[in-house]
């Protein structure tokens, strides 16, 4: 089985990648994020041409989750219980679903922008509900993973200079904090082996040549649990998607599994 997580950033505007993309690589469950559309604009026709079901959790311009599989599609919780929400509303930013032996969530945890910004607040605290949502599937003998771009950098190896992001969010202690106390959860890190270079980064800028310069980050990650971990054969970056014109600015993180 093959699982996958991806930061398209916009699927309007990847799309025709995307469709390429599910069919050259065989991906059985995609964890999508920032689909920047409404829910009835979500590409679902096109979707099961191609032989996959969606649920889709998104409002419109900003954010936005799916999980889109061909492998079966139950149990679709959309949105985070205990979302504390930001400037007084919940954001589509999870969805979780059972697809065939595997149980998922996608999740776009809320990027913090500035330290003393109130967003910075908001995405601890987004966090703190995560934790508590999953805690009792993380703990389950059925595998289970928590996809998705964590807007959090676990470790100073996972970001091209850590001098770089001195004072900014994403590195910082309390985000790592919370990564960390969602692994005590019961979940794991699957670490990506890198198409190229020695780090797995999943992120770079499009600007000041980020991509080529490999001035990269590390922040598209796969947390597991002990059934999921057991079955990884392989985990890889497809760093090759993140090329060419039209590519999101991020790049797809494929797991396979034995289950």
């Amino acid at each position: 089985m093959r699982i996958a997580t991806w930061n398209v950033n916009s699927i309007t505007a990847r799309l025709p990648r995307l469709l390429a993309w599910l069919e050259s690589t065989g991906t059985d469950v995609l964890c999508l994020q920032e689909a920047k559309v409404a829910e009835e604009q979500f590409p679902f026709d096109q979707l099961r041409e191609a032989g996959y079901e969606a649920a889709v959790h998104a409002t419109g311009r900003w954010n936005g989750v799916a999980v889109i599989s061909r492998v079966g599609l139950e149990d679709v919780v959309k949105g985070l219980p205990g979302d504390p929400g930001y400037d007084g509303a919940p954001e589509p930013r999870a969805i979780s679903a059972t697809c065939g032996p595997a149980r998922v969530w996608s999740v776009y945890v809320p990027n913090g922008r500035e330290v003393d910004h109130p967003h910075y607040a908001y995405k601890l605290q987004w966090f703190e509900a995560l934790k508590a949502a999953v805690a009792g599937d993380a703990a389950g003998s059925r595998p289970f993973a928590v996809l998705g771009d964590y807007n959090v950098a676990p470790t100073d190896d996972d970001v091209y200079d850590v001098a770089a992001f001195e004072g900014l969010t994403h590195v910082t202690p309390a985000e790592r904090a919370a990564l960390a106390a969602l692994r005590e959860a019961g979940l794991s890190d699957v670490v990506p082996r890198p198409l190229k270079y020695d780090h797995p980064f999943t992120y770079w800028d499009y600007r000041q040549l980020g991509f080529p310069k490999n001035r990269g980050m590390r922040i598209d990650l796969v947390y597991g649990n002990e059934s999921f971990a057991k079955a990884v054969t392989d985990a890889y970056v497809d760093r090759e998607e993140r090329k060419g014109k039209g590519a999101s600015d991020h790049a797809p993180v494929v797991v396979d599994l034995d289950v």
